[in-house]
């Protein structure tokens, strides 16, 4: 019997970008966790920077980038991504997001048919027209090729019947919900009296937040007017409202604009990108989630993981997440997400930390990063790949 040790499975991540969003940090987490012994990573990004380039690299795992610059890629970047993948010699390629897929599926043409394709998407698709138009074309083309993938991995429930109604199809999928580390984000008292300190309120200040890149689909609008909705009922109660991500601060002129015109300037707090989200999370009294579309919602997720009770919109899988630990309301209805904060404010302290804890362990027993990890590599187990 030979007691050689097999070498680890090569397994190159190609990924639209490696900012530091939804998708992008759910790849980060599942290198970070990844058994070195079974697995060797590689990513592959298509633009260039991100604010995850050196946090990957950091972990061991070696990152290229092609130099995109839209969405069409030049001949001169098509050869270098088929020449590092070729160079590479992956056993397994995996796409992250709708562009990285169709690179994944496209360059492995010229590579050699015989290395395995899995698609991951992390999205979901309510209307094709919430997209840019050359994104739908890369989401049409994809679908049609996805017979050709080993396998496809989806977020979440939802976003699986979305993409098989378009034609995405393939005999191996699974839906493998986001993981959260439930050691990083953790209740913290600390957290709730620094962030009023740094914002000038008192500790009995209620925070409700959203954190949130400046993106249509994650609708600012209707947070903000639910802000005054709620402000409008209950004028002398001390809350305030924290938006926090990339694009929001005061010189965002839409932002700017409309906290001005609702009377909120007082009351509300935009406070940009930030390093320290387990810490502000933790600082809430409600997390809020207003966007038209999601698939899983890491920040919702995290919010919980935090003991943080949940208010958002019924869209992707976030009814099963939050299940009895939230309350759901309809994307786009302001009058809706303010009376459920209410709600929640009625609740008082004890009731706002009784359901923060069912909230947290549901996030433990069902979603944390340990659980994440284990159904990617059970799944990858289910790959025929050359070792």
């Amino acid at each position: 019997m030979s007691n050689l040790k097999k070498s680890p499975i090569k397994i190159v991540h190609v990924t639209t970008d490696l900012a530091a969003h939804g998708a992008q940090m759910v790849l980060y987490r599942l290198l970070s966790r990844l058994n070195r012994d079974c697995y060797d990573s590689v990513v592959i990004s298509l633009m260039d920077g991100g604010e995850l380039v050196e946090e990957i690299q950091s972990l061991g795992v070696p990152v290229y980038t092609i130099g995109l610059k839209n969405s069409i890629p030049t001949p001169g970047q098509t050869y270098f991504l088929i020449k590092t993948l070729s160079q590479l010699k992956a056993d397994l390629i995996q796409g992250w997001m709708y562009h990285g897929n169709l690179a994944a599926q496209v360059s492995n043409f010229f590579v050699s048919q015989n290395i395995p394709v899995l698609l991951s998407i992390h999205h979901c698709l309510y209307s094709l027209e919430y997209e840019k138009k050359m994104t739908r074309y890369v989401i049409q083309l994809s679908a049609f090729l996805s017979r050709l993938a080993t396998g496809i991995i989806f977020v979440s429930n939802v976003s699986k019947r979305q993409h098989e109604q378009l034609g995405y199809f393939s005999p191996n999928t699974i839906v493998i919900p986001n993981g959260i580390d439930t050691g990083q984000f953790v209740p913290s008292q600390k957290a709730r009296s620094a962030i009023r300190a740094e914002l000038g309120l008192s500790n009995n200040s209620l925070l409700i937040g959203l954190i949130a890149r400046f993106h249509p689909m994650k609708d600012h609008k209707t947070f903000l007017k639910a802000a005054a909705l709620l402000i409008e009922e209950v004028p002398d109660l001390d809350i305030h409202f924290v938006l926090a991500g990339k694009g929001i601060n005061w010189e965002n002129t839409f932002l700017s604009k409309s906290v001005t015109q609702l009377g909120l300037t007082t009351r509300m707090h935009l406070l940009g990108e930030r390093n320290d989200i387990p810490s502000l999370t933790a600082s809430l009294d409600i997390a809020s989630l207003s966007s038209y579309s999601e698939t899983f919602s890491n920040v919702t997720a995290e919010a919980m993981s935090c003991g943080i009770p949940c208010v958002a919109t019924d869209v992707g899988d976030l009814a099963y997440v939050i299940n009895q630990t939230g309350y759901l309301v309809p994307p786009r209805e302001p009058l809706a997400l303010a009376n459920a904060w209410k709600q929640v404010i009625d609740l008082g302290q004890e009731g706002r930390v009784a359901l923060g804890k069912l909230a947290r362990s549901r996030i433990i027993n069902n979603f944390s990063l340990d659980n994440f990890v284990v159904q990617y590599e059970n799944f990858y187990k289910t790959i025929p790949t050359r070792k």
